[in-house]
């Protein structure tokens, strides 16, 4: 059994107004760290303070999920350019507060090839190029704060360009720098790697995070996925950090994040 499942949740959906009061509930839930959540706009700087005050009172923030209107793939090019200079900032932020990531898809509900009208308005190639000038750009950024920029694969119906975390590692590949790495997402693997726990032995190499919700986007425990074989297979890989809570809630926090954490901890 393993006996040193480590979990993390997302700010939004802890108990608390002020990141010290959602620690306290973190805690009392069964977690070990917060994720943050990075809007844009430079809404994420603008934290810094309330974040170094988080810090000092002993919040664990290693992680931070982008949330932005636009994404560094996106097909606007100074959309593009605003989504790699927020994503820059976030890096840096991380790294003043002794983080080690920022994660981000290459894009959220901008076009999916399942949905009319099925064909972008970029190829297959020419988003190959977009997404290898913009991780490269992130990586030398992240590498030089000391930090990771941390590529998300998406499901087909958010996201046309990075589904799988093979597509994720090919660009790790390519881009051939140690501050890409690839954060894997319970939920959208459940509907895109036809065998989850080969995908991530796949990935090992790559692999600096993992988020976990349930086959229904809840939270773990509330739907139908092998947490067992999941949680076994990231033993087996020496995955060492936190599993970070990203899901929608079937009940009242106080309520269903305990019996959660509990669930995942008897499934390790």
């Amino acid at each position: 059994m393993r006996r040193d499942l480590r979990l993390s949740c997302q700010e939004q959906l802890l108990p608390g107004d002020s990141l010290e009061e959602k620690w306290d509930s973190a805690q009392r839930l069964g977690f070990q760290a917060i994720e943050l959540r990075g809007r844009g706009n430079g809404a994420f700087a603008e934290r810094l303070p309330e974040l170094e005050r988080a810090r000092r009172y002993g919040v664990p923030m290693a992680t931070v999920c982008v949330e932005m209107a636009h994404f560094i793939g996106a097909f606007d090019p100074d959309r593009r350019r605003d989504a790699v200079e927020q994503m820059r900032s976030q890096l840096s932020v991380m790294s003043t507060i002794g983080g080690r990531l920022a994660m981000t898809p290459a894009s959220y509900g901008m076009f999916s090839r399942r949905l009319p009208p099925f064909e972008p308005p970029r190829s297959e190639r020419q988003d190959t190029e977009v997404l290898l000038e913009v991780l490269s750009d992130l990586a030398a950024h992240a590498q030089a704060q000391g930090v990771a920029i941390v590529l998300e694969p998406l499901n087909r119906y958010e996201d046309h360009m990075v589904n799988t975390l093979a597509r994720a590692v090919e660009l790790c590949e390519e881009v051939g720098s140690p501050a890409l790495r690839i954060a894997a997402d319970t939920y959208h693997m459940n509907i895109e790697e036809a065998d989850p726990a080969t995908s991530l032995l796949a990935a090992a190499p790559y692999l600096a995070h993992v988020q976990v919700s349930d086959s229904n986007r809840l939270e773990p425990g509330a739907g139908h996925l092998d947490w067992p074989i999941l949680l076994a297979t990231l033993e087996t890989i020496g995955f060492a950090h936190e599993l970070a809570y990203e899901c929608r809630l079937s009940g009242p926090a106080d309520q269903v994040l305990p019996t959660s954490t509990a669930f995942l901890r008897r499934m390790a």
